[in-house]
């Protein structure tokens, strides 16, 4: 008669019968309490304001985990040393973090970025002396478009630990344009001409309103600055406009715009 324990033991290295019986239960319900629990995780997250990405981050990762707790369960029921194991997938786990710290690092600071929402996608950033538009954020890093047209790629890790400015958060950005005047042009004159430019630039919000101050006292002149608010779509397009028409005023209202002059006296020595 065939000796089945017997053949289980040469093969599979002195394992029990009952051994292999019980792993197999073991594993059987530990696949059916996976898929119920993923199950659970699934309506869970649903219900959260979390992102798509962020939910589909977290059932992977606990997809794994729970998967590696069926291999550690499995093998100790086939009568495994779950010591040497746990002390092996100890050493391993340490191995990948050690080698993937970087990528690690990223990914938590993705994973802070797509939870807090400090920007989204279309958002002008500045960050490390880096600003452009945000055209991708991922796990490991965010893509930025800057004003030149380059691409610039900042990682995770570093964007969610150092300081960040969303010049777009509110919807709107306020301009900021110093103008230099001579010292003979009268105050009212030069504001006068100021406010003129702003009413003729289009899109300038009204509210916030716009304001002009003398800001300076300058080598060559007096310095004015003119505060003024556009959308976050049209600040480029608006400022460049603004400048434009301050220049035109400044002319019609016969304001001179400084520039530092250099008297060269060249003197001649006497004959002897």
């Amino acid at each position: 008669m065939f000796d089945l324990n017997g053949a289980l033991e040469r093969f599979a290295g002195k394992l029990a019968l009952e051994n292999i019986l019980a792993a197999g239960v073991t594993l059987l319900v530990c696949l059916v309490a996976v898929r119920l629990l993923l199950k659970l995780a699934r309506r869970l997250l649903a219900r959260t304001k979390l992102e798509e990405r962020i939910r589909r981050y977290i059932l992977t990762l606990l997809k794994l985990l729970l998967y590696t707790l069926t291999v550690v369960f499995t093998a100790g029921s086939l009568g495994v040393n779950m010591t040497s194991l746990v002390a092996l997938l100890s050493v391993g786990s340490l191995g990948i973090t050690l080698a993937a710290e970087d990528v690690l690092g990223n990914v938590a600071g993705g994973l802070v970025i797509l939870s807090s929402h400090p920007f989204a996608i279309g958002d002008y950033i500045e960050s490390g002396g880096i600003s452009g538009t945000v055209e991708e954020i991922n796990l490991n890093h965010t893509k930025l478009v800057t004003p030149d047209g380059l691409t610039a790629l900042l990682p995770n890790k570093e964007l969610a630990a150092s300081k960040l400015t969303n010049y777009t958060a509110l919807g709107r950005r306020r301009i900021v344009w110093k103008m230099s005047a001579a010292y003979d042009a009268p105050t009212e004159t030069v504001k006068a001409a100021c406010y003129r430019a702003v009413e003729a630039t289009p899109r300038i919000l009204a509210d916030p309103a716009p304001a002009v101050y003398l800001t300076d006292f300058g080598e060559s002149g007096i310095d004015f600055t003119v505060y003024c608010w556009a959308t976050a779509a049209d600040f480029w397009t608006t400022q460049f406009a603004l400048a434009e028409n301050l220049r035109k005023e400044f002319d019609r209202a016969g304001v001179e715009i400084p520039y530092r002059k250099l008297d060269v006296h060249i003197q001649k020595d006497e004959a002897r």
